[in-house]
């Protein structure tokens, strides 16, 4: 006999079809050239293996991961388009690119020379993008020292460089337009210096979803859609510039599990950080900054109930927060809580609660944590 098991009423729903609306409305703004759709941190907290199967139906070019890990998921779920692993490999990993057949960034020549000897070994050769440092400090070869790498690659017999890219440090900030334009005009200079030395990469790539919007002349033959993609451009793209139309792909639900009428002057929560000044009806939803909401969002953010905006009060704790529903009609247990997404004409965006706890909403959607369930919401069948 099968065994049921009822879940917590707390899902994550994800909109495919307003994914694959957001990669047409890029598509559309940017122009031709090829895509790349990063779906690293399992698609931004929206699901990677499902993301990637709706965006490879609707036509993208390449898959973006960090992990090579995150590359054999997507191989093993049957996706079969490019993938480039922005992040490189870690030593011992390069089987995986080998027997998966995924793309590694490459910026060290000790990279290099692993991966060219297990290429050897099984008498193949292996695509790879170079990935130049012009300016962002994290990884990739310097600008400065693009000729030197480039003569140290040369040898390399079983390496194919068949991309080039980069990354931008402020493409969001139009402020800083002139070292975007010096990011650029480095590596244009990165790859005429590799194809001076013989090397023909087929890819060149430095836009990121602020770049490819925002900085027209970065979008090359092949740009990275991350952000957008999910609707995420509130936050992250220029304000007060033309962009593509977005819609959000992540709405964070939850129903009440509890009600309680308070009397005035009694504290709620940890530290008894609030106290009600009336009589107050507190509802308690069993969601917490295990799930990803934030414990800094305690007295400051809002739910949705009934399609009525309420406050969040008291401390947010590991698996539970509190609302004040007084005076919204007819509340009982049960009742759907919205946490990011629309209810009638209430709406709350997951750049709403990045701008409450000081960061951007990728770091939101990303922390939405593994324990919630995506519930995956498609027209297609």
């Amino acid at each position: 006999m099968t065994e049921l098991i009822s879940q917590r009423p707390t899902w994550a729903e994800i909109n495919l079809d307003n994914l694959a609306a957001n990669f047409h409305a890029a598509k559309k703004f940017i122009g031709d050239t090829k895509y790349m759709a990063v779906v690293k941190a399992d698609a931004y907290g929206h699901g990677a293996v499902e993301c990637a199967k709706r965006l490879e139906a609707e036509g993208v070019d390449w898959f973006g991961v960090a992990l090579p890990e995150e590359g054999v998921e997507l191989r093993k779920a049957g996706i079969r388009k490019l993938i480039l692993c922005l992040g490189g490999f870690w030593e011992g990993q390069e089987t995986l690119a080998l027997n998966y057949g995924l793309t590694p960034v490459v910026y060290q020549i000790e990279k290099a020379a692993i991966l060219n000897a297990a290429a050897a070994e099984r008498g193949s050769d292996i695509s790879i993008h170079i990935k130049i440092d012009t300016g962002m400090g994290r990884i990739g070869v310097r600008f400065d020292q693009v000729a030197e790498f480039a003569d140290a690659l040369l040898p390399m017999e079983h390496l194919r460089v068949e991309g080039m890219m980069t990354h931008f440090a402020s493409a969001d900030d139009l402020g800083q337009n002139d070292f975007t334009d010096l990011q650029i005009e480095r590596f244009n200079r990165a790859v005429a210096t590799f194809r001076e030395k013989g090397f023909r990469p087929a890819y060149l790539d430095m836009a990121n979803s602020p770049g490819a919007v925002a900085h027209p002349s970065s979008r090359s033959n092949l740009v990275r859609l991350g952000g957008v993609l999910y609707g995420l451009g509130g936050d992250v793209l220029p304000p007060n510039i033309d962009k593509p139309e977005l819609k959000p792909v992540m709405s964070l639900h939850t129903k009440i599990a509890h009600l309680k009428t308070v009397p005035t002057g009694e504290t709620v929560g940890y530290g008894r950080t609030f106290t009600t000044v009336h009589e107050s009806v507190i509802a308690t939803i069993p969601i917490g900054y295990q799930d990803g909401y934030s414990r800094t969002l305690s007295n400051k953010s809002r739910a949705i109930v009934n399609g009525v905006a309420v406050p969040v009060i008291g401390r947010i704790s590991m698996d539970w927060t509190t609302l004040d529903v007084t005076g919204v009609a007819g509340i009982k247990i049960g009742h759907v809580v919205t946490l990011i997404g629309t209810d009638g004409d209430a709406s709350i965006k997951a750049e709403d609660l990045a701008r409450a706890t000081d960061t951007i909403s990728y770091e939101i959607t990303c922390g939405v944590n593994r324990r919630v369930p995506r519930m995956y919401r498609s027209d297609i069948q």
